[in-house]
């Protein structure tokens, strides 16, 4: 999944500033659908760390049921807020 391809399919843009309220909230909301059908783990996880990323991800236990897969989102928003920071 590349990330600008998933702005454009969820946002119309690629370019974050340019999402309008309207456009960010029905993308968000096509995104959750999407992500509560999605049944290819890589798939999930990627839309889910899409989310993450734009500030809309749902809750660790509520996104995914296995303890290793949370381990790996842990890791995942480890590795983001250190990238923040630098």
């Amino acid at each position: 999944m590349d990330f600008d391809d998933q702005l454009r399919r969820y946002f119309g843009t690629a370019d974050l500033a340019a999402i309008h309220p309207e456009a960010h909230a029905a993308g968000t909301e096509r995104m959750r659908v999407d992500f509560g059908l999605e049944t290819n783990p890589g798939r999930r996880f990627a839309l889910w760390a899409l989310m993450y990323m734009l500030g809309v991800a749902p809750d660790l236990d509520v996104a995914f049921k296995e303890e290793g897969e949370r381990n790996i989102a842990r890791d995942f928003m480890d590795m983001v807020d250190r990238a923040q920071e630098g």
